[in-house]
């Protein structure tokens, strides 16, 4: 029997949104398929472990009935045959299916009821019918797989196209590959530390830095990954990620990082030698009265002003930053040069020698935001030759344009990654400053204060011009004269 590759995992999963087509928001096409997908999962995982258990000790009780043997227990009601064998009220079957799992695998909790089935209006029975009869064609046993992580990049893979195919809602929760891969290897984690996105959205970042540990042949489950992500759906999303990517020691909190931060110890925040995250753009309603109340001492630069929490984010960072942290934020360019309160908490920042790094991106990368966007580097314990001063980078000119939006390519990631590790002057694309200079700029961060980023205007040849425009001249009086001798051999008196 041919096993299931990516190619083919991909193209079946996708089919399903065609499904949906026209029943629901495509925004919202991911909650219900990808609430399928993990259901019929660990319900063929079950099935494969059970049988293995009755071949080796020919018990069926225990095979089928002791949670004890199983990563995730499925009683009969929440067995993916129980629900493919219904044709009437499927969405309150698969509601209960989602309650009984949660009840008996903690780790769930929370997590598949968040997707309620229930809504006839949009989920009608034929419509369920049919995305479960799709679903039932397609075998999710490991036995079955092509390659161990293929769900979590078939996953990856989804959860992406959903981004394009939700426009501007996409951004919402997720970050152009790309983007995250780039952020991840400046950072370059390494076993044995502590990373936290504090906005996880779907949680890519803390799933690119399982890839970068086993890309450096580092052992990935030596790691602390942590986030907490606002929206309760994608949250969910989010903890199906790591849980299909085998990342089951994720601790992934639910709610608002500003208002309510939930990563803590004994009361206090937990800190971090990784601070990874791509917080919402300029957030309007970020949590002001929060911060001008705030237990946790992060906002000791200022409070920023109502209607930009860009710098509510970057403060929370800092604030959770171990004494040999580091982050990388994406951030909008309004940031690098605001003034008032953001000016002020930016220069407080920078005489704390915080910034090790400013990185300029190509516009339209993001879904949602056609801007350019920053990276911001953040080091605490800055190397000897860095500190004191901020290596910025114009990578903006550099991307690869496809039909909706711009693409960072590989080269591109790297030619910004060996100019931030070797802080190279590079004509027109990088350069060191130094901090005496950001002050004489009034602590202004805005690229090209630092780096000449003007097109050199291509040389005029004066003898090429005038050539031309005498050819043109002769060329002008010879259509002239032709004009004139058709109307002359009409008749006309010219």
């Amino acid at each position: 029997m041919e096993k299931l590759d990516l190619e083919k995992l991909t193209a079946h999963l996708w089919e399903s949104a065609n499904i949906l087509r026209g029943s629901i928001d495509s925004s919202d096409y991911k909650n219900y398929i990808f609430g399928l997908l993990f259901l019929k999962r660990i319900s063929d995982v079950f099935e494969e472990e059970a049988e293995k258990i009755v071949k080796e000790t020919g018990d069926k009780k225990i095979a089928y009935e002791d949670p004890d043997e199983h990563e995730f227990f499925v009683p009969a009601k929440a067995n993916w045959k129980h629900l493919a064998s219904l044709t009437h009220n499927l969405g309150d079957a698969i509601n209960k299916a989602n309650d009984i799992l949660e009840e008996e695998n903690r780790v769930l909790e929370g997590v598949l009821s968040a997707t309620d089935f229930n809504d006839k209006e949009r989920l009608p029975d034929e419509t369920l019918s049919r995305l479960i009869l799709h679903f039932s064609g397609l075998s999710l046993r490991n036995d079955n797989l092509a390659e161990p992580d293929i769900l979590g990049r078939a996953y990856e893979y989804l959860i992406a196209q959903f981004a394009d195919d939700a426009g501007k809602k996409g951004g919402e929760f997720y970050t152009p590959k790309e983007v995250v891969t780039l952020l991840v290897e400046i950072l370059d984690p390494k076993a044995g530390m502590y990373v936290c996105d504090p906005a996880c959205g779907s949680g890519g970042m803390l799933v690119q830095t399982v890839h970068h540990l086993k890309a450096i042949k580092q052992n990935p489950k030596n790691i602390v990954l942590h986030g907490q992500e606002r929206n309760i759906g994608t949250w969910a999303i989010c903890k199906m990620n790591m849980l299909l990517h085998g990342i089951s020691g994720a601790r992934i909190e639910k709610g608002d990082t500003i208002r309510e931060p939930k990563l803590l110890q004994k009361g206090k925040l937990i800190e971090y030698d990784i601070v990874i995250a791509n917080p919402p753009f300029s957030l309007k309603n970020w949590g002001i009265e929060s911060a001008e109340n705030d237990g946790f001492g992060r906002f000791r630069y200022g409070v920023p002003p109502q209607s930009y929490g860009d710098y509510a984010f970057v403060q929370h960072m800092i604030a959770v930053l171990k004494p040999s942290g580091r982050a990388g934020i994406v951030l909008p360019h309004g940031v690098l040069f605001r003034g008032g309160a953001e000016g002020r908490i930016r220069q407080g920042i920078l005489e704390e020698d915080l910034v090790e790094a400013v990185i300029g991106l190509p516009q339209n990368l993001f879904y949602g935001a056609s801007i350019p966007a920053a990276l911001l580097i953040l080091n605490r314990n800055k190397p000897a030759d860095r500190k004191g001063k901020v290596f910025f980078i114009y990578g903006a000119r550099d991307f690869e344009q496809l039909k909706n939006k711009n693409k960072l390519r590989q080269e591109d990631i790297d030619k910004i990654l060996n100019a931030y590790r070797s802080t190279s002057n590079i004509e027109k694309y990088s350069r060191q400053v130094g901090l005496d200079e950001i002050r004489r700029n009034d602590y202004n961060l805005n690229i090209p204060r630092y780096i000449d980023i003007t097109e050199e205007e291509e040389a005029i040849d004066v003898q090429t011009v005038i050539n031309d425009l005498a050819r043109l001249k002769k060329e002008r009086q010879a259509a002239e004269d032709k004009v004139e001798g058709y109307l002359k051999a009409l008749g006309y008196k010219i």
